[in-house]
């Protein structure tokens, strides 16, 4: 039985996308890299593709953090400050669960990450619900980026 991890979603098979790692014994977070090269224009917001899905427990939600030298190194932030990647965003009929970074180019020029350019960090981590979230009806994931509601 698989407990968490990554996968590489159908469209990006055979195309020498690297499972995410973490870079040291005692690193939290698993280093993501972006599957294609892209250019961002001054100040434009991009969703860069990873070319992955996760898989994790019930009771559990993956992180993705910007890496933290992106704004000084890249001009880059993750606009939406933390990525939260749920379980049932796994294998959505929508996209297959496909993981992207919603980047910003902060800078006055063209920024441009390159494939295999390690952009975010995913941390997996256990989550909390509030006394009567069982009583709460709730819908089914069918796709991704804003799926569950406005």
């Amino acid at each position: 039985m698989k407990t968490r991890g990554f996968e590489i979603v159908s469209s990006y098979e055979n195309k020498g996308i690297n499972l995410p790692k973490r870079s040291t014994e005692h690193s939290a977070g698993y280093d993501i890299e972006a599957a294609e090269t892209v250019s961002l224009a001054a100040g434009e917001i991009k969703l860069i593709p990873t070319g992955l899905k996760t898989y994790m427990q019930t009771g559990e939600v993956l992180y993705m953090y910007s890496r933290s030298s992106n704004p000084r190194k890249k001009g880059l932030i993750l606009i939406n400050s933390v990525g939260v990647i749920d379980k049932d965003y796994y294998n959505n009929p929508e996209n297959e669960g496909h993981m992207f970074m919603q980047m910003r180019n902060i800078t006055e020029h063209e920024v441009v990450v390159e494939k295999g350019e390690r952009i975010v960090q995913g941390v997996f981590m256990p989550f909390l619900v509030a006394d009567g979230d069982d009583d709460v009806e709730k819908g089914i994931r069918s796709g991704g980026f804003g799926s569950t509601g406005v």
